[in-house]
């Protein structure tokens, strides 16, 4: 999904909110009429609408700041920001050690912004609810179980009656933080029965679908009968797409929710760096395919001036902006993790 949202002067995407359906410039306690100058970012379409929405809510009570978000996937982000082209990215995923020698700008600050679930998402018709555990969804993602009728779908699924189809599957095509998200989970939870391993980008079978961005998983899903594929939530409800019943690791089936994505960041530890693995989390009512994503900055800031106009946006993100989680489909930071994030932007160095 390729998004370009600004405070001015600005164009919106497929998720944006009529204007008669906002309440625009209410409720804000901070006081952003001095952020003045223009801010630019890049990367994970997973949290593009609610940097959609978030710019937009700012739009009068920031007359004077301009910020740019471009989606395109986390490994989009990640790289503009190694080549200091952006001021900030968006991603789903973390810098892997051997990466970080080619960020030009030295040391990162991760900030937690909001959490969502990735979907599963199906069409077929006349099934409404849909479960699998993780081992089916290995086999089924890998190409090994390949009709919609196959014993371990029915094993998942007792008493549903299930179409002898064939099952197509959907990925991301792009270097993606959902991907990253979706493939660790497998890894974890299937253990040995996932062997596609995890990252931004896998080798999928052959005659699976790849699909630019969410809202290009979402399409193909779509559009094609008996088709499956992982999405995040927010393009998943866009689209009006059904979602599957994931076995978490107490064994429960559970839908993707904003509440079982809050029972998932709530019962998830979370590191020093204030990154956050929410998945197969060991709580009932957790949702067990849950991902953080984080706003991805250069903790030194050598411009005076740029540096606080970041410092402002992360701010409101963090504060202001978390009211409009749950209005595009995100579970807001629970407190004690915003509180950690606010007190982090006491560490940008801003000279």
């Amino acid at each position: 999904m390729l998004l370009i949202v600004a405070v001015m002067a600005m164009s919106l995407g497929c998720r944006a909110v009529p204007r008669s359906e906002q309440s625009r410039g209410t409720g804000l306690a901070g006081n952003y009429a001095n952020l003045t100058g223009t801010l630019n970012g890049a990367g994970s379409s997973f949290q593009a609408p609610f940097q959609e929405e978030a710019i937009d809510q700012l739009r009068e009570p920031a007359p004077n700041l301009t910020v740019n978000y471009q989606g395109g996937g986390s490994g989009k982000g990640k790289q503009a920001l190694a080549d200091k082209v952006v001021d900030f990215a968006g991603t789903d995923s973390l810098v892997k050690d051997e990466e970080k020698a080619k960020y030009k700008g030295g040391p990162m600050l991760y900030f937690p912004v909001v959490a969502a679930p990735i979907t599963v998402a199906y069409n077929l018709e006349g099934i409404d609810l849909l479960q699998m555990s993780p081992a089916t969804l290995a086999g089924v993602f890998q190409g090994e179980i390949d009709r919609w009728n196959d014993p371990a779908i029915r094993a998942d699924n007792p008493g549903v009656t299930l179409p002898d189809k064939a099952i197509t599957v959907a990925h991301r095509s792009d270097g993606s933080g959902t991907t990253s998200n979706f493939t660790k989970y497998m890894k974890t939870a299937a253990g040995a029965l996932w062997r596609l391993d995890a990252g931004d980008t896998v080798k999928w079978p052959s005659g699976t679908q790849g699909g630019n961005g969410n809202a290009g998983v979402s399409q193909i899903i779509k559009n094609n009968p008996g088709s499956i594929g992982y999405v995040d939530y927010a393009d998943a409800q866009a689209t009006g797409l059904l979602a599957v019943a994931v076995q978490n690791s107490t064994g429960a089936y559970v839908r993707p929710t904003i509440a079982g994505t809050q029972a998932a960041v709530e019962a998830a530890a979370v590191k020093d760096d204030l990154t956050v693995n929410a998945l197969n989390v060991d709580a009932a009512e957790a949702y067990p395919i849950t991902a953080m994503t984080y706003v991805l900055v250069y903790r030194q800031q050598p411009d005076a001036s740029q540096g606080a106009l970041l410092r402002g946006y992360v701010q409101y993100l963090l504060t202001d902006a978390q009211q409009f989680a749950e209005k595009v489909d995100f579970a807001p930071l629970p407190p004690s993790l915003r509180d950690r994030a606010v007190a982090q932007l006491s560490l940008l160095e801003i000279t």
